[in-house]
């Protein structure tokens, strides 16, 4: 079939649904791929590239549309694009069916096919054509740049001859997608960054960032995870408070404050308040990414970049994606392949549009004359991350005291089951064996508990646990040779010479394996 990309009508708007790259995986699925002329130029893709990819250039909108069976946009269709496309096309793009009702019905009139990439279900399958984490990835991303281009000093902390520079303070408030692409960014140019979530579960992810998670001191409500859909779910008015009150404890302490709060479908939550804005530093940074529903900011102004009285910055861009127009093309260009990839399985240019499917009846908005939305819930619900274990509860000092006495008490009467167990075997050795045998023997016997107290109680920080019983075995073939070295014999002066050589090498190259694989965890 014929694949046709749009060239985005939203003012300021420059990423496209096809990219040159993808067009070429699109035409090894079968399809014939169009492009609207000029629609790659504010990404960077000139109609000259996507010619050298064997896309066919068409002048205008109503041309392609025209022409094609599938047209792919990355913004909703405008009403004057949606009432050019004909009875069985298919419209491929961001729709938000809660948010645009008339746009859905008039798909519906004109017959349209339209799938919804906002739509696509949160099921591992169908992560490949999930629009919004990528885009959500790109934008946390660049709200990191847009902080660090209006704030006034470095990221990271340095001491140098003319001064020393303490670390920025970065506060991300909300660790989706968007938070934490906004944690690594952050924590990569050497800012102190702290994290708040609904979810505690997610305080691990935030933490193995590198990033400190902000917890609330609050025992009353146990946070219920992810919502439908992957989302956060909404809090308690209770457990907003504490949450307001935290965050007015950390606004005077904060340089730069990301929120990515934002359930779609829903306006923002505000969370924070002008009382917080003015009890920020001058020169500190707000960059909210909820901006286009609200703000998570009382005093956020929709596309626009503002400064308070006391001197805080205040974004609230729109378009973050947008302004990494390349970046954000190709990886929506490879979401729309990924989709057109299922919609294709015979990968002959033949779409099946499948209904049984959950990926594609979950994006499907409008079919066959008919509104399909809402969907019903995905067959393979979406996997919520574990709740979190319970900690222990601490012991009195009378009850620990109790736990250590019956540990020591199980520990020697361990000890002392294996001495006997020792003792019967040395004393059937003694009756049977020669004399020459046992004094090996008894050497052989040291030279393992040598081995096992020096060795095994080394901490595995220190090596990993192979590491440790390979060094164990090595250390008694040291010991053992070591006794055996003075014995007179030159044959067996030069086998113990040898193995104490070969056990020394494997020691100590173990050692360097480990310090070169802990090397690999460590931050440059």
């Amino acid at each position: 079939m014929k694949i046709g990309a749009l060239k985005e009508s939203f003012e300021g708007e420059a990423r496209v649904a096809v990219t040159p790259s993808s067009a070429a995986h699109l035409r090894k699925l079968g399809h014939e791929v169009y492009v609207e002329a000029g629609a790659g130029v504010r990404a960077g893709f000139s109609d000259t590239a996507y010619e050298a990819a064997g896309v066919t250039v068409e002048p205008n909108a109503a041309a392609l549309i025209g022409d094609v069976d599938v047209v792919v946009k990355v913004r909703p269709p405008n009403e004057g694009e949606l009432r050019q496309m004909r009875r069985g096309q298919v419209l491929i793009s961001h729709f938000w069916p809660a948010q645009n009702p008339d746009l859905l019905e008039l798909a519906r009139e004109q017959g349209v096919t339209a799938i919804a990439m906002d739509m696509v279900p949160r099921i591992s399958r169908a992560q490949k054509m999930d629009a919004l984490s990528s885009m959500a990835n790109i934008a946390g991303y660049r709200a990191v740049i847009e902080a660090a281009n209006n704030f006034g000093r470095f990221f990271t902390g340095q001491v140098t001859a003319a001064g020393k520079v303490p670390p920025a303070k970065v506060l991300v408030v909300g660790a989706g997608v968007a938070g934490l692409a906004a944690i690594g960014a952050a924590v990569s140019l050497g800012a102190q960054v702290y994290a708040f979530d609904v979810r505690p579960e997610v305080a691990e992810q935030i933490e193995s960032m590198g990033a400190e998670f902000v917890y609330l001191d609050f025992q009353d409500q146990v946070q219920d995870g992810a919502a439908t859909g992957g989302y956060a779910a909404p809090s308690s008015p209770e457990f907003r408070e504490k949450q307001l009150e935290k965050f007015r404890e950390l606004a005077p302490e904060m340089d730069i404050v990301i929120t990515t709060a934002l359930i779609p479908g829903r306006d923002a939550p505000k969370l924070w308040t002008a009382d917080m804005v003015e009890a920020m530093k001058t020169g500190s940074v707000i960059v909210d990414l909820a901006a286009e529903r609200g703000g998570n900011c009382d005093l956020t102004v929709p596309d626009e970049r503002i400064v308070t009285e006391n001197g805080v910055v205040i974004i609230g861009y729109t378009d973050f994606p947008s302004r990494m127009g390349a970046q954000a093309s190709e990886l929506y260009g490879n979401n729309i392949r990924h989709m057109l990839s299922d919609l294709t399985p015979g990968k002959d240019g033949v779409i099946v549009q499948n209904m049984e499917d959950d990926v594609i009846r979950g994006s499907t908005v409008a079919f066959d004359g008919d509104v399909t939305w809402p969907p019903p819930p995905p067959r393979i619900a979406a996997i919520a991350a574990a709740k979190p274990k319970e900690k222990p509860r601490e012991l009195t000092p009378e009850e620990r005291r109790d736990k250590e006495i019956a540990e020591f008490r199980a520990q020697t009467r361990s000890q002392v089951t294996l001495l006997g167990v020792g003792a019967v075997l040395m004393l059937l050795v003694g009756l049977f064996a020669p004399a020459s045998f046992l004094s090996h023997f008894i050497v052989f016997v040291l030279a393992v508990f040598v081995g096992f107290q020096v060795i095994w109680n080394v901490s595995h920080s220190l090596h990993t646990p192979l590491m440790a019983i390979t060094n164990a075995i090595s250390s008694i073939i040291i010991v053992g040779a070591l006794l055996q070295i003075g014995s007179g014999g030159w044959l067996v002066v030069l086998l113990a010479a040898l193995s104490v050589l070969m056990a020394g090498v494997n020691i100590f190259g173990g050692f360097l394996v480990t310090r070169r694989m802990l090397a690999m965890f460590q931050k440059s």
